[in-house]
């Protein structure tokens, strides 16, 4: 039912969608350490983009059947809209910790996994379903990279502590 162009185009708006809610929360926080953070993953999501874009000229869609495929596109589209999953009701303005940001990104990342995993029984092709594993898999890959980076964090800054 879903064509392989499409899931990546939704993708693609996903990874926009964070973009502009990490640039509008950078309007909200004045701490230098989030606001460096803030600009990394707003950065990181403007790269995920490309990377979806570029996924994107490297895939053939044959269409069987315009018809299901105009549902299919449709469908994603409606699901998706302006979504920006866990991160829709964050209060950034609220956040006083590297960890809490952290944390909310890792959220980000493993709602967009469980959403793509949502769409694995409505694919009927192998080559379809192997492109969803890969953006899976790249999702999953960020989600271990915030993770290193929020254990880095916690270590400097009880190195920090104890030396203070």
């Amino acid at each position: 039912m879903f064509l392989i162009g499409d899931i990546i185009e939704l993708a693609f708006q996903i990874e926009q969608n964070a973009e502009k809610v990490y640039r509008n929360a950078l309007k909200k926080i004045s701490d230098p350490k989030l606001v460096s953070i803030l600009q990394w993953l707003a950065d990181e999501e403007v790269e995920h983009a490309k990377w979806f874009r570029q996924l994107k000229q490297t895939v053939h869609t044959e269409i069987k059947d315009p018809a299901v495929e105009a549902m299919g596109k449709s469908i994603l589209s409606d699901v998706l809209g302006s979504q920006s999953f866990s991160l829709k009701d964050a209060d950034f303005s609220e956040m006083r910790q590297l960890e809490d940001l952290f944390s909310l990104a890792v959220e980000f990342e493993k709602d967009k996994v469980i959403f793509y995993k949502m769409l694995r029984p409505f694919i009927e092709d192998g080559e379809t379903f192997d492109f969803l594993e890969n953006i899976i898999a790249e999702e999953t890959h960020h989600i271990r990279e915030l993770r290193t980076l929020m254990n880095r964090n916690a270590a400097e800054e009880k190195i920090t502590s104890d030396l203070g």
